[in-house]
């Protein structure tokens, strides 16, 4: 298999670089390839604007979608930009390695997504529409599994811990960025307590416990995220009234396996 890692760390000792390395290495191991995307390494543009699209269509006004959609279908879009769609293309499997910075990815992992999901690749797929979106797009038929390394201890992400639970917090990157465009979106690893790791051994335990969850990348169940043209959203935007009745927020849109 291919398998594509994007990571956010500006730290190669970091406890995040460690685990891309235990990622590249176990892969490559088995056999797979692997890519990199390593967007502090890349000095990846974070910031969506107007150089995004040198060939305007309309120069007048800057609208995101019509230009994205634009440099997309006319083949101007930056070769940044191009280049990091293309690994997604290729790609049987994405794996995401980030630390949780104020509840959410770092913003140079939010500025990839938003530049590379261009209008008519990652949404508007085939016809411009919502039709192919949340299960189906151009994503179909791969898989993605995010590692995100947390400062604080696991109670604090519990179902009544203070933070929230970390699949609800990062609920807008997994349903929201790898969903949307069609990817089986595996349970999240997360590790906690990383602002408080100090020991080697602490950190051979971390190790080890990914090693564990990447042997199970291409066979782990993918969260049963409610898909949008599976009959759950018959207008393609509100949730049926006999489905997860009782349900609202966020967890209405994860099934339950024994409904199946």
């Amino acid at each position: 298999m291919k398998v594509l890692i994007v990571y956010a760390h500006p730290e190669p000792t970091s406890l995040t670089r460690q685990l891309v390395d235990v990622t590249d290495e176990t892969l490559s191991a088995a056999g797979h390839t692997v890519v990199h995307s390593d967007l502090y390494g890349m000095k990846w543009k974070a910031v969506y604007d107007a150089d995004d699209f040198p060939v305007r269509d309309n120069p007048e006004r800057l609208s995101f979608i019509m230009e994205s959609g634009h440099a997309y279908a006319s083949g101007h879009q930056t070769p940044d930009v191009i280049a990091e769609q293309q690994k997604l293309l290729a790609a049987d499997t994405v794996i995401l390695q980030f630390p949780l910075w104020w509840y959410g990815v770092p913003a140079i992992l939010k500025g990839w997504i938003e530049r590379v999901y261009a209008f008519g690749f990652a949404y508007g797929y085939q016809n411009g529409s919502n039709e192919f979106r949340f299960g189906e797009g151009i994503l179909k038929g791969k898989r993605a599994l995010v590692n995100v390394q947390a400062g604080g201890p696991a109670a604090d992400y519990g179902p009544r811990g203070i933070n929230g639970p970390i699949e609800q917090l990062l609920f807008p990157l997994t349903h929201g960025a790898l969903f949307y465009p069609g990817m089986d979106v595996l349970p999240t690893h997360a590790v906690y307590g990383a602002g408080h790791v100090s020991t080697a051994e602490e950190v051979e335990a971390i190790k080890a416990a990914w090693r564990v969850r990447l042997a199970g990348l291409f066979t782990d169940t993918p969260v049963p995220f409610r898909s949008q043209n599976g009959g759950d959203f018959p207008d393609r935007h509100t949730m049926a009234d006999h489905v997860a009745p009782g349900q609202t927020g966020l967890v209405a849109h994860v099934a339950d396996p024994d409904d199946a």
